[in-house]
């Protein structure tokens, strides 16, 4: 895992720079058959993930790449999960709220996960088997592990039971995600967080809100990377309504209605 963790570490930062080289740039922007945008920036960084993550011999399904039939993928033990720039839509709005998702996962279990946010230089990653997850801020993109290492801090979730903290989609709020927070309002003093992309896992796994109901629709690659942080730190990441962990490599790879709690 340490070696495939370097990698994905590797691959998101060079993948988030390229980004970077789009986002300061004029760039054009194009609907996929689904009505999600697509950018330059967003094929950009996936040859860049697929050409590192290729080398691990192991199957990658990505959001860019073209769908692999389930009769192929069922038979795959382990594959990596890809998002090369999730929050295209905060990507287009410039707003810096946009990462780069990478995720190992392993007998439809995500074991490895890390995520990158261009923007800010800062690098999210765990081995879920470690039960440990990090923040790293990098001070430049002349990067290292060694430098990471030195760099990364342990991150881990609150355990106030005095406020809930709800996350909230800046692009996405349905109204079964109202109601949910209407709920627990009722109960709890409430505060509102807005965050894109997978941030909003980010923001649970290191202490910075409790709850992130998700009434709406997500995929797998959304997922994979922000539940493997937060599962290596004892959040869960819980499909509805059964309250079971979200998995993967379904033949369907939308996801269902989930919660993400700090509260066990």
């Amino acid at each position: 895992m340490k070696n495939f963790l370097e990698i994905a570490i590797k691959a998101s930062i060079e993948a988030g720079i390229e980004i970077l080289n789009v986002y300061d740039s004029e760039f054009s922007v194009q609907v996929k058959s689904d009505q999600s945008p697509l950018t330059i920036a967003d094929e950009n960084a996936n040859k860049i993930i697929n050409r590192y993550l290729k080398t691990t011999n192991v199957p990658i399904i990505s959001e860019e790449n073209i769908e692999i039939d389930y009769k192929v993928r069922s038979k795959w033990k382990h594959c990596w999960i890809v998002d090369p720039l999730d929050g295209t839509k905060e990507f287009i709005k410039r707003n810096g709220e946009f990462t780069v998702n990478i995720a190992y996962v392993s007998g439809g279990d995500p074991v490895l996960g890390v995520i990158f946010v261009p923007v800010t230089k800062t690098l999210y990653y765990a081995d879920v088997a470690g039960k440990k997850a990090f923040k790293c801020v990098l001070e430049n993109f002349d990067f290292s592990m060694e430098s990471i290492s030195k760099l990364s801090t342990e991150i881990m979730p609150s355990n106030d039971e005095n406020l809930k903290r709800i996350v909230g989609s800046r692009s996405h709020l349905s109204i079964e995600t109202k109601e949910f927070i209407d709920q627990i309002s009722q109960e709890n003093s409430v505060e509102i967080v807005s965050k894109g992309s997978s941030l909003k896992f980010c923001l649970i796994a290191e202490g910075k809100a409790d709850l992130y109901p998700r009434y709406a629709p997500t995929m797998e690659w959304d997922t994979a990377a922000g539940q493997a942080i937060c599962m290596a730190v004892g959040v869960t990441v819980n499909a509805l309504p059964n309250n079971t962990p979200l998995k993967y490599n379904k033949e369907n790879l939308l996801n269902p209605w989930f919660l993400v709690s700090n509260r066990n």
